[in-house]
């Protein structure tokens, strides 16, 4: 008896566990700026991009900065601001569909 309760407490929790990782796979993770500055270039909506990619590029004395770069792969699901746009650190700007 004992052992059929351990059982099912065992195989109750692996299909938790599934369904969580299930659900966390496809997150929509959001992407802020780390600069501030006005926006020279945006990603677009659709476009797929790994883990590193520019996603928000801003004009400084040096020229243009990637001010927001990808922490995921994924495809961008949303954007926040466009050309032109004054953007501050910590501002949401992209959001992306992760793809792990």
């Amino acid at each position: 008896m004992l052992h059929r309760k351990s059982m099912m407490i065992v195989v109750l929790l692996l299909l938790a566990a599934i369904g969580i990782w299930t659900v966390s796979a496809n997150a929509s993770i959001d992407q802020k700026a780390v600069l501030s500055g006005k926006v020279v270039s945006v990603v677009a909506v659709g476009t797929v991009v790994r883990e590193g990619d520019t996603l928000v590029k801003i004009e400084t004395i040096t020229g243009g900065v990637p001010a927001a770069r990808a922490t995921t792969d994924g495809t961008v699901k949303e954007v926040f601001v466009s050309t032109g746009d004054t953007v501050h650190s910590g501002q949401l700007v992209v959001r992306i569909q992760s793809a792990r």
